[in-house]
């Protein structure tokens, strides 16, 4: 067997979070979008810290409920989530979940209900660098679990199931691009995932959990439908956005609230 050394500089460890603090919660949420991260912090306890980082991100560090708690936007794609990822990662953060909006494909998923995928169709590009493609992208039991009963508690309508993380948001979506483009590849696509079960197109949820796994981290997802793709709807509604990030926050709390339970320390 091969082995290689890290070669990495400085820069490149560490650069992109150089203005986050040096010890971090175990327990982050992933957005996407930086703007989030300020939606979520004001759904914490009074403590919170944000952090303005390079190429205008974002993060926080607080609690919720009592329990330690962080925030990082990942941006748009599986090579954005990579970077950032890979950097909390090494800074000791060991609990993720993706917190996001998706366009569902089931006609019995409403407009603003939340799905959990426990598993996702590596549509990424970003995972397939990583392993091959045989290898599962498959969210962690107890997160999943935790997003269910953080579901539950908050009495939120919720899907379990298979999402696809596509490599784009147009195309890799099946969408039409400019002038109405659309390559022939694309066919049958949409009505494959669909006639499989799968509930739901995003772009950020199958790197995440395939390099979780593979560096034995705990991660998982959850995410509020804002478009539904039978029926053309879109929805525009910040609170919508607030009940994903609140589902988020509920579940780090409870699986915090296990680990501490676990190791004797409550």
């Amino acid at each position: 067997m091969q082995e290689t050394k890290d070669t990495r500089s400085a820069a490149e460890k560490g650069h992109v979070e150089q203005n986050l603090p040096q010890d971090l919660p175990r327990y982050f949420l992933l957005p996407g979008d930086p703007n989030r991260v300020d939606v979520m912090a004001a759904q914490w306890d009074a403590d919170v810290q944000t952090y303005d980082l390079a190429r205008r991100n974002r993060a926080a560090v607080g609690t919720y409920k009592g329990s330690p708690i962080g925030a990082h936007a990942t941006g748009m794609g599986g090579g954005s989530t990579e970077i950032y990822l890979t950097d909390l990662i090494e800074r000791g953060v060991d609990t993720f979940i993706r917190v996001g909006t998706t366009g569902t494909l089931q006609e019995d998923v409403k407009m603003g209900d939340i799905i959990i995928n426990d598993a996702s169709v590596r549509l990424d590009g970003t995972s397939d660098l990583y392993i091959m493609k045989e290898f599962p992208a498959a969210a962690d039991y107890r997160v999943t679990a935790a997003l269910v009963e953080a579901c539950e508690r908050l009495g939120y309508r919720y899907h379990v199931g298979t999402g696809c993380t596509a490599a784009s948001f147009f195309t890799g979506q099946c969408r039409p691009t400019v002038g109405g483009y659309y390559p022939s590849h694309l066919d049958g696509l949409f009505a494959d995932l669909k006639a499989a079960g799968v509930l739901n197109f995003e772009m950020e949820a199958a790197t995440l959990m395939t390099m979780a796994r593979i560096f034995g981290k705990r991660a998982g997802m959850c995410a509020v439908v804002v478009a539904h793709r039978i029926t053309g709807e879109w929805l525009e509604d910040p609170e919508a956005e607030a009940r994903a990030c609140r589902v988020g926050a509920e579940a780090l709390h409870i699986l915090a609230e296990q680990d501490q339970r676990k190791s004797g320390t409550r």
